[in-house]
């Protein structure tokens, strides 16, 4: 069985837009309790549950001088996760 794909795979084949997963970032950012982030294609992300379940985003200051590098640290992140798509209720595998 083939690997979902992961969310630089959908950017990379025109099926998600750069544009979009910055929208997805700065949702998380300015509302944390947002919910998952839908992308014009039906896939949709839960950057809040990404976060919670890494712990290296537990020592990332997320304002004042630290916040570029935790905004870099949690694109890197997003853009490895493999959203869900709406073809599947279930999370991929």
């Amino acid at each position: 069985m083939a690997q979902p794909p992961i969310l630089a795979d959908l950017r990379k084949a025109g099926i998600i837009s750069s544009q979009e997963v910055v929208a997805a970032i700065d949702l998380y950012l300015r509302d944390p309790a947002a919910g998952p982030y839908r992308f014009a294609s039906g896939h949709r992300i839960d950057i809040a549950a990404l976060v919670n379940a890494t712990p290296a985003f537990g020592a990332v200051d997320r304002s004042g001088p630290q916040e570029k590098a935790f905004r870099t640290v949690l694109a890197a992140a997003v853009m490895a996760a493999c959203p869900i798509s709406t073809s599947s209720d279930q999370l991929p595998r």
